[in-house]
């Protein structure tokens, strides 16, 4: 009895913990899954329990890691470590600062931007240190054409087109709501307006070569359709889009695999079969049919009516600026998206060697405009890597009016550079159709995070314009930025881009509106 007894004891002492070590990790393990799975702050972990922890534990401890193992926090492309961690920072409103100064080596950057900050100045932005910011667009879009539904965007910075198909509806939806949020402009991209831009956005409608959502049973263009879709949710802007950054001057694809019955419905397409864009549009042909055509649009609609390219070939511009000269006929606004940008999955060649970067694009087409001058009838809007504050302030000081933005607002939403957008197994559930992946992604708490992200950045471009000594980003001249030229040249933003006086400022009509919207004197330089 006493042996058996002993064995028991044994038993209790040894076997039991041995086994109850096996099962708390895996009842541990099984808990962390049920929390990851039930959680809806990070699609990560919810698309890959468990697992989806070591990537930000790895981020957590990468700059130790990269210092002595792998890569610096400037050399990832297409955006740095740095730059992603603005982004993420700033979306979840944690602390966005760095310590102990730049990784960058500014000495030895050529074109590197440096903004020259005023010791006096006469103008001190409102709010420069609250997210609750408002920066509103010193022109009103369609108001020097005379516009019925003419109005002045409420943000200079707003979401760039990025289409229901390339992006799950999850994603979609909840940039809409961070627009939303936000008070700024979700445009929607080619694909038609789909039900997940309906979460309060207000929206610009584009238009591309395959005419979704208002076009007929051939694909060609039909404007009562369009009007019908202008009608059906809160358009309050139509863009043309002629080309992108991405992929300049070649029609887009989207596979059959992503033709889900849904798309299907929104784009007018079958069900299941690849989707190819065309490389030009079919309703006009030179830019003379295609100012006919905005003409025509912007009179059924009452709507601003722009055009959105990528850079190449000046002749198209050229042409356009003497078809507007006499201002018969002319678009509201020009979207210049960079040859460095781009959402959609392109050719390797196309990506890397095809239309121009912004900087150089932009200024060659604003240059067009200026000594035309014609440049205060249009709004300029700027897209291609412009939601980074550097960038965005050489965008305002080079012409722009607005902004967009549009990886860096997936960023926001979770995007982790995975880099497979083009196979329709994005991890995070972002660009993908894949309903197991999409499911991750959490819209309400998202949208959260991209209105976070876009108040940020407002914010960081007030804190510039107040070092700059003036009450708006678009007050930022060509003067007030030199660009470095190795370690001991470095050339004022105007003079690289031979920009004439007065070119990249507003006018005096324009300057009194933003004195009197940001509710102080605006400096003139």
């Amino acid at each position: 009895m006493i042996a058996v007894r002993l064995r028991v004891l044994r038993a209790i002492i040894f076997v039991v913990p041995l086994r109850w070590s096996r099962a708390l990790p895996a009842a541990g393990i099984a808990g962390l899954a049920a929390y990851d799975v039930a959680q809806r702050r990070h699609a990560l972990l919810r698309n890959f329990p468990v697992v989806g922890h070591l990537r930000y534990l790895l981020e957590a401890i990468g700059p130790e890691l990269r210092q002595y193992i792998v890569s610096s926090n400037e050399e990832e492309r297409p955006f740095s470590r740095n730059q992603r961690r603005w982004i993420y920072a700033s979306s979840k409103l944690e602390n966005n600062y760095f310590g102990f100064g730049t990784d960058r080596d500014t000495e030895y950057l050529d074109g590197y931007p440096i903004i020259k900050q005023r010791t006096f100045a006469g103008a001190v932005p409102n709010g420069v240190h609250s997210t609750d910011a408002v920066i509103p667009s010193a022109k009103v879009l369609g108001g020097p054409r005379g516009r019925a539904r003419a109005f002045r965007p409420a943000s200079v910075v707003n979401i760039s087109g990025m289409s229901f198909g390339a992006l799950s509806g999850n994603a979609i939806g909840a940039l809409n709501h961070g627009a939303a949020l936000a008070d700024c402009l979700h445009n929607t991209g080619e694909g038609g307006l789909s039900p997940y831009h309906r979460r309060g956005g207000d929206l610009i409608l584009q238009i591309g070569t395959g005419y979704f959502g208002c076009r007929d049973d051939d694909g060609n263009f039909d404007l009562a359709k369009l009007c019908d879709v202008v009608s059906s949710g809160p358009v309050r802007a139509i863009e043309v889009k002629l080309s992108q950054g991405a992929k300049p001057g070649l029609g887009g694809l989207l596979p059959g695999a992503k033709v889900t019955p849904e798309i299907s419905e929104i784009r007018g397409i079958p069900v299941g079969q690849d989707c190819a864009s065309p490389s030009r549009h079919t309703a006009f042909h030179d830019v003379d049919s295609m100012l006919d055509w905005v003409e025509r649009v912007a009179d059924a609609t009452g709507l601003p009516v722009g055009v959105k390219s990528a850079v190449g070939n000046l002749t198209f511009w050229q042409e356009l600026v003497a078809a507007m000269g006499n201002g018969d006929r002319g678009v509201d606004f020009v979207t210049v998206d960079g040859g460095e940008g781009g959402t959609g999955a392109a050719p390797l060649i196309f990506s890397e060697a095809v239309s121009l970067p912004f900087r150089i694009g932009f200024a060659r087409v604003y240059a067009l405009f200026a000594a035309a001058g014609i440049a205060e009838r249009v709004t300029f809007i700027g897209s291609g890597k412009l939601g980074l504050p550097d960038n965005a302030i050489v965008a305002f000081a080079l012409g722009c009016d607005m902004v967009n933005i549009a990886r860096e607002a997936m960023m926001s939403i979770g995007c982790i550079q995975a880099q497979k957008c083009h196979t329709d197994k994005c991890p995070t559930g972002i660009a993908t159709q894949n309903q197991w992946l999409t499911h991750g992604l959490d819209p309400e708490s998202k949208a959260s995070r991209a209105a976070n992200y876009i108040m940020t950045l407002r914010r960081d471009l007030l804190k510039v314009s107040e070092a700059c000594g003036v009450a708006h980003p678009g007050l930022i001249t060509p003067d007030d930025l030199e660009i470095m030229h190795g370690q001991a040249f470095a050339m004022p933003l105007a003079e690289v881009f031979g920009y004439q006086p007065g070119w990249g400022t507003p006018s005096e009509a324009d300057r009194a509106a933003i004195t009197e919207l940001m509710g102080g004197p605006a400096h003139l330089p």
